[in-house]
């Protein structure tokens, strides 16, 4: 039981180091992602237009850097920017989403970017809080398993 333990306890030390250390990378990969998302965004509906539309509508942004990130994809040419950038549903109309100078007025201006790696960091400390938390647990798990297995090989155990 110790032992597996302390594997588990090496995984998730490694997995924590390993993102810490390539969090770079992590967000230039995910930069990368929503780029490729957005370009790729359509109207069916699939996985990644949903999970696009829910980032946009959840944090309040638009695109990847700013709303004008839009002008580059497909969708633009045929819809203009999606309903899920703007403020207001009912406010936002078809010919105001094809047009980037009336869409800033009634569209989120924030790229979607920022507020999600920033979003990430703020909430870092927490999940490092956690994740420590269960370490000592798992430590203390390992330290009781070698002294009830110390106790077992002593014959200071008594069997009932």
């Amino acid at each position: 039981y110790a032992m597996l333990l302390s594997l588990i306890f090496l995984i998730v030390l490694v997995a924590a180091v390993v993102g810490f250390v390539f969090r770079h990378e992590i967000k230039t990969n995910f930069e990368s992602n929503l780029n490729l998302a957005l370009k790729n965004y359509n109207v069916t509906a699939d996985q990644h237009s949903e999970a696009v539309d829910t980032i946009q509508r959840t944090l309040h942004c638009c695109g990847v850097q700013n709303y004008s990130d839009w002008e580059k994809t497909d969708y633009f040419a045929q819809r203009g920017i999606p309903q899920s950038c703007c403020k207001n549903q009912d406010d936002c109309s078809v010919e105001d989403l094809r047009n980037l100078s009336k869409a800033k007025q009634k569209v989120f201006v924030d790229g979607c970017f920022f507020l999600v790696t920033s979003t990430m960091e703020s909430k870092m400390s927490v999940v490092a809080g956690i994740s420590f938390g269960i370490a000592c647990f798992q430590l203390v798990g390992i330290i009781l398993a070698c002294c009830l297995s110390q106790y077992i090989t002593n014959n200071q155990y008594e069997m009932v």
